[in-house]
Parts: structure tokens; sequence; C-alpha cells
């Protein structure tokens, strides 16, 4: 057996903070030891406690860093690495103009494998160590996305998008190759390492009903498959998928129909939702997944998380990309901070870390493997630098508590505030980044 004792500054999450005064919700320890065994956090608490239990054990010192668990981002699309940042569209023309013919380009097995090594060098560099990601609707493009994430050990799920109409010739299957490459794909990939496979039908709009109903089919043989697809991200989405599907009660309706909804599915965005279809979600457990810098960037909308939050739904927080902007979850955070301003909801940096951790971990029915730095999770952590640059090192020091240190890693952090990383227990950077010297954070909250 295989041990490593890291040192640092401690945080984890219990449950969601209710307020930034909610010190039940976590654990802070200033100088905290988490001790990992053969991918696995065996203990954790302050240093000379864990110490203690294993002297022998080599040290790494990550001190004044603070380590949390790895971060979460539950919709991310890996196919569009190369349309990130691409100019001025809302989201049909922009899926016309650049996404749909950038993923035709993954029908190529030797293509797939060289961006998903690049995609996940980024989510890593971005502190990120679960990823929920829609491939291409070709296979090799999800085989690709699995083979790199056998190879790197990472929790992953993901899935070979079903679109059979309203796309080009090259990036649309039928509801029988669908199906019979999504069931080929479970078999080959679902459960094997740290694997999951997503039932993932894009979106109303790019399926038959034909092809909706070996959806159907497929979530009912695999109810251990998460399901993830798109709702009423943008107005002329919704009234295209009205007229497509006219017999629908309301968008979500399309999905609900074909038993799509349930407590291991995904709806990306759900900005612009109808009573009926809220009420629909806090009856199934369903979550929809905040995209803020994505939904900003094409101009969507503003995610009602308060008022969803009021109903009893759970939801996700994701980048993206490549309408989002930034692999960053804590950029994430930032723009999600600011579309919350706007709706007179708040969200304190203590429950903004939450749901990028054991929140989203939650979300995909996974808190007791990830999101947390309890004993017996696996050792995806994140070590942060809240002084990673000169204009960050001069804000930490006027910073007097841990919820002043947060945000600012929420607001100016992003690939360089992240220090290391530990996907199963082993590091990810080839060398620490030189520290910067400052004081220390206070144990307040």
């Amino acid at each position: 057996m295989t041990q490593t004792l890291l040192r640092g500054r401690l945080l984890t999450f219990h449950r969601a903070p209710q307020s930034g005064d909610d010190r039940a919700a976590y654990t802070y320890l200033d100088d905290g030891g988490l001790l990992i065994a053969d991918g696995i956090i065996r203990d954790t608490g302050p240093f000379d406690t864990v110490r203690a239990m294993a002297p022998d054990t080599p040290v790494t010192d990550h001190r004044p860093h603070l380590m949390m668990a790895g971060l979460i981002d539950t919709h991310i699309h890996f196919p569009q690495v190369q349309v990130i940042a691409s100019w001025g569209a809302q989201l049909l023309d922009w899926l016309n103009t650049y996404t749909f013919p950038e993923e035709t380009r993954f029908a190529s097995e030797a293509h797939s494998q060289t961006m998903a090594r690049a995609f996940f060098d980024q989510l890593v560099t971005h502190g990120t160590t679960t990823a929920v990601a829609f491939c291409s609707v070709h296979k090799a493009s999800a085989d690709a996305f699995f083979a790199e994430a056998t190879r790197r050990n990472m929790r992953m799920l993901g899935g070979k998008v079903l679109m059979d109409r309203n796309a080009p010739d090259a990036l649309r299957d039928t509801p029988r190759t669908g199906y019979d490459d999504s069931k080929a794909l479970i078999a080959d990939w679902h459960g094997k390492g740290r694997n999951g496979y997503v039932i993932s039908p894009r979106f109303a709009i790019t399926s038959t009903p034909e092809q909706m109903a070996m959806a159907q089919a497929l979530a009912a043989e695999h109810p251990e498959c998460h399901i993830q697809t798109h709702l009423s991200e943008n107005r002329a989405e919704i009234d295209y998928t009205k007229e497509l599907y006219p017999q629908a009660r309301d968008y979500l309706d399309v999905y609900q129909s074909h038993g799509l909804l349930r407590d291991n599915a995904l709806l990306g965005h759900a900005i612009h939702l109808e009573p009926r279809e809220i009420d629909a979600l806090a009856d199934t457990g369903a979550h929809p997944v905040f995209c803020p810098t994505s939904n900003l960037f094409l101009g969507s909308g503003l995610f009602d998380h308060g008022g969803l939050t009021a109903r009893g739904i759970v939801n996700g927080i994701a980048t993206d990309v490549g309408a989002g902007t930034s692999y960053s979850m804590l950029q994430t955070l930032n723009e999600g901070y600011k579309v919350l301003q706007l709706q007179g909801q708040s969200l304190h940096p203590l429950q903004a870390f939450h749901w990028a951790t054991r929140g989203n971990a939650e979300v995909l029915g996974l808190a007791d493997r990830i999101g947390t730095l309890d004993p017996g999770s696996e050792a995806d952590i994140v070590v942060l630098d809240s002084a990673a640059t000169d204009a960050m090192a001069l804000r930490m020091d006027r910073a007097g508590s841990l919820a002043e240190e947060l945000f600012v890693l929420q607001v100016m952090g992003d690939d360089r505030a992240i220090a290391e990383v530990y996907v199963n227990g082993v590091s990810q950077k080839a060398s620490h980044a030189p520290q910067r010297s400052r004081p220390p954070v206070p144990a307040t909250a």
C-alpha cells in the first residue's frame, strides 16, 4: 500500500451552507492533514493528529495554500474545444455556424484522440477533476473520451449525442444506429474504471420522435446511467421545439413524455421555464444545470437559481465550454455570482465553493465518492493559491477571513490559482509553482 500525507489549510463541506455564518456546514483547518492510500482519503484532520497515525509517511507540504475537493463540471462539450471564443451569434446560429461544422471533424479517430488529450489537459490545468461531457455524434469521439479518462484514472461521465435531424449529413445518426452505438459504448465503458456513461439526446430540435423513443428505451434499459440534454436555453429554440413537437404541453414535456425525467437527469440551461415545467422538475428530481458564462455569451437569459431552489429543485453549475467562455469553475462561479446579483439573489463564497464541489457531486449522486475530503472519498483534490497573481496578492494583504479569501479566488482566480491537482491521489503537475509570501489568512469564516 502506497501512502501520501498532504499538509495545508483544509476546507471541506458537510452540507450546503445556509448563509455565510453557517459554520456547521463545513470544516476549515488552518493546518490540516490528508492521508491518502491507494487513491482513497484514509484520514483527515489536524496535521499533527494525522501525522501521528502515519509517522513514516512522506509529507507534501502545500502551506500556505488551501486544499479542497477537486472541482466538478456538470455540463461541457468535448468536441467544442476549438470553437470556444467564436464571435457573434445566439444559440441556433452559433450551432450552425461554428459548432456543427467543428463536430464533423470528430468522425476521425485520430482527431478525436488528439482533442481528448488536449481537453483533459485543460480540465486538469483548471482544477477540474470530474466533468460530465457531451461527445459528438460519432462513436469514435466517445471512445477517445473514455480511453483518455481511463488512461488518467479520472472519474468522468459522458456520452455520444443522439441527433438524427436539423444537422449536417456528417453529423447525423439514425434512431437505430444511435441506439446501437450507445449500447456498445455502455457495454465497453460504463462502470469500467471510473467511467460513467450518459445517455445524451442532444436536444429536442435535433432528434425525431423516433429517436426520442430510442432514447427512452436506452434509459429504461439502463437506469444506472445518467441522462443529459438541453432545455429552454433560448426563446427561438423553444418556439422551434414547439413547432416540431406540437403535441407536447411545453418544451420539457418532450423529454418527460419519453421517460427521460428522473433524479439522474441533467438539463442544461433551463432558463425560460413555464410553471408546469417547474412543477415537473420538482416532482421528478431532475436537475437543471446553470451555465452562466455561456448564457451571458450567447445572450440567452438569466437562470433563476433562487426560485428553483425554493421549490426544492437541486441545480448544478457548469462551464458549458465551448459557448461557455472559460474552462475554469472559478470563473464560472464569478459569472454566476453576477447573474444572480442581477436578479436580487446572493451567492456567498462559501455557498459557491460548496456548489462546485460537494453540491455538484450531490447533483450527480456521487457525494459518497467525490466532492469532499471525507475519509473514504476518492482522493481528487485541488490546491488553491489565493495570491497567484500580483493583483490577487495585493488584495489578499487586506483579506481578514476565509470567506474573503474564497471570494478573491472566485472573482480573480483562474488556472493560475491552481497550485496543484491530485487525481486519485496522484499529483498532476510536474513541479509546484513558486509560493508567494503573504500573511496567513485567519481561521475565521
